[in-house]
């Protein structure tokens, strides 16, 4: 199997510890580093010890020089994805670009547009939908053994805060552009990506953070004929026990990426009882309430992997394959681009003060 030739722009937590961390593992047998960018001399250094056979350099345009590249991974600061995705593509570069996609759909579109124009290849960095525990959820559900699903709440919540890059709006920061890639990209999965799926309600706000970016959102999402999708990414939240948890008609599923729980009933172990109009009453005629108990199954288990680990090899896998064979990939740009526009339309909703 022949190796596709890698440069990778930006040495930051994501660059280096996420796709950095793939490269580094037994799970990469499809590319090799040639290629690394970062502005900061120290992080070359560094970039040089890790990847010994690669070459590194201050700017990206430095790349327009190689013709031996194959994928060009944009892993630099959020509000720099669209310029450099653009600029990559112009120059005929197939493209990976971290979440968020763009700040617009605008910006979505056009790069899309470009992509195609150019010919060359475009994706995006959203491994989650290939994360166990998100395809687990997904196929529950689509298995009917939890019933008519009526609601799907998703929390992104911790009680913490930051105070670096993440916390400006002017770097397309925030909790909704950073995180909310992940939660609102699997609440339109659960919709199956309606395009009829819509923002209910929305409301951002600050708590802890020390930038003028939201660290609080609240999200309702909903299709006709389609559960209620309810959103939370939280800085001051201490006691959420779950990711994911799923509300239908015969039980409820909770999930984090590590392992899940799920109480179920099952078709004719609890016949309908009829309705009584009546007070109920005891074998004595005393009043009681209205209660029984259901015969419930139980189930737990651990899952495998990660979104960063699991999730990135197989995105990663799979965009080898298109690259080499033109197979089509789970995650699409217009599924990204279908996120951003989920946030575009809460920041519009909840227009925050400037203050940097």
């Amino acid at each position: 199997m022949k190796r596709l030739n890698i440069a990778i722009i930006g040495q930051g937590r994501s660059g280096k510890d996420i796709h950095g961390k793939y490269y580094r593992s037994e799970d990469n047998q499809y590319y090799l580093v040639k290629y690394v960018v970062d502005a900061d001399e120290f992080r070359r250094k560094v970039s040089e010890s890790i990847y010994p056979d690669c070459k590194t350099l201050a700017d990206y345009t430095e790349l327009y020089a190689f013709n031996d590249i194959d994928l060009v991974v944009n892993a630099t600061y959020s509000e720099m994805h669209y310029s450099i995705t653009k600029d990559l593509l112009l120059h005929g570069k197939n493209v990976l670009v971290e979440k968020p996609f763009g700040r617009s759909r605008y910006e979505c579109d056009e790069l899309m547009k470009i992509a195609k124009e150019q010919g060359v290849t475009l994706a995006v960095f959203q491994q989650t939908f290939l994360a166990p525990f998100y395809q687990f959820a997904y196929d529950t559900i689509s298995s009917g053994r939890l019933g008519d699903i009526k609601q799907i709440n998703i929390r992104y919540n911790g009680f913490s805060r930051r105070w670096d890059w993440q916390t400006l709006q002017k770097k397309c920061a925030g909790s909704t552009y950073n995180t909310g890639p992940h939660p609102i990209g699997m609440a339109l999965g659960f919709l199956d990506f309606d395009k009829d799926a819509k923002v209910l309600y929305s409301k951002l706000d600050t708590a802890l953070t020390s930038g003028d970016a939201d660290d609080y959102a609240k999200i309702l999402i909903t299709a006709p004929n389609k559960p209620l999708i309810d959103i939370e990414i939280s800085a001051i939240d201490a006691y959420t026990d779950y990711n994911i948890k799923v509300q239908g008609t015969k039980g409820t599923l909770k999930a984090t990426p590590k392992s899940y729980e799920m109480t179920y009933i099952q078709d004719g172990e609890n016949p309908e009882r009829p309705v009584v109009e009546e007070f109920l009453k005891d074998a004595d005629g005393n009043p009681m309430y209205c209660s029984e108990k259901l015969i419930k199954h139980i189930e737990s288990d651990k899952f495998v992997g990660t979104a960063f680990d699991i999730g990135t090899a197989k995105l990663y896998e799979q965009l080898y394959y298109k690259l080499a064979e033109g197979r089509d990939m789970t995650v699409t740009p217009e599924m990204a681009a279908r996120i951003i526009s989920v946030i575009e339309t809460v920041h519009a909703q909840n227009p925050l003060p400037l203050k940097y």
